[in-house]
């Protein structure tokens, strides 16, 4: 059975894009896609509080009409597309991550209905990306109609073949270009205590990155001949240069950190980047 695609919903305008993205994932993956909104309940460690009265049957009456609303925006031109939808009592951010276990991709709006309107990335979105065992999708404002391009942020460094796997098969369900970039401040070390040197030639190290890059990336043309992929060096700081790329993109693919580095948060790069893409983005971990 194919994984579903899960997307957390709350009525808000960034959840119900958020929705209308994940219908049509789900449609080119041909998966079915799962619909959760976490409701917020009085739970037993608060036993001699009442539980507000908005919070009884009326509220669930508007819960699954809200449920039923986000679903007409994911089978928007996809009315063949399977969806379910569920109301789960609890903290967003743990059901979500809860629910992630069993799905190929998540899905959240860049903020939800409860956040401030200045913050460009919402706290649950923040912590399911951190949290997920799952590829999550971070959906900003997607641009209309599509420029056939998806941005992948390459370190240059080995064990990223997770990340690669992911941003080329999504560019071939998209019939989309692939453009790897990969962006360097200093000349990168070769080996353990190896130094940065003091001086340097700028276009000397841009073809040593660019070795690396292709190096990175080697072996992938052949897997996937269907897929152009285009190798983009550039002497910039990371974050800024997929910045910059995602605003002639469709979608941004970036790594996050794994192991004890993924409690302590998502990593500056990726922070940056889900703060100011152009275009959603989709954080892949090991």
């Amino acid at each position: 059975m194919t994984r579903p695609i899960i997307v957390g919903v709350d009525g808000s305008a960034p959840s119900l894009q958020a929705a209308n993205w994940a219908g049509r994932e789900a449609a080119i993956r041909d998966a079915p896609l799962h619909m959760l909104y976490a409701a917020p309940r009085w739970t037993h460690d608060v036993p001699l509080a009442h539980q507000p009265r908005s919070w009884g049957t009326g509220a669930e009456a508007a819960e699954r009409e809200m449920l039923g609303h986000a679903a007409v925006h994911a089978r928007a031109g996809r009315p063949h597309l399977s969806v379910t939808t569920d109301i789960i009592a609890g903290r967003a951010a743990d059901a979500l991550v809860a629910a992630a276990e069993e799905a190929q991709l998540l899905v959240v709006g860049n903020r939800g209905r409860g956040g401030f309107a200045e913050l460009l990335l919402g706290s649950v979105s923040r912590d399911v990306v951190a949290r997920a065992p799952c590829p999550v999708a971070v959906i900003r404002q997607p641009h209309a109609g599509d420029r056939g391009e998806i941005v992948v942020g390459v370190s240059g460094k080995s064990g990223q073949d997770f990340l690669l796997d992911f941003a080329i098969r999504e560019a071939a369900l998209r019939r989309a270009t692939l453009r790897a970039v990969h962006a360097w401040v200093h000349p990168a070390t070769r080996w353990p205590g190896d130094m940065e040197p003091l001086v340097y030639d700028v276009d000397e190290v841009n073809q040593e990155e660019a070795v690396l890059l292709a190096e990175a990336i080697a072996g992938w043309r052949e897997k996937f001949p269907d897929v152009t992929l285009v190798q983009h060096v550039v002497h910039e700081h990371p974050a800024r240069a997929l910045i910059d790329a995602s605003a002639e993109a469709d979608l941004v693919v970036i790594g996050a950190h794994s192991g004890a580095s993924a409690r302590v948060g998502m990593g500056g790069i990726a922070h940056a980047v889900l703060h100011h893409s152009h275009v959603p983005v989709v954080v892949v971990r090991p």
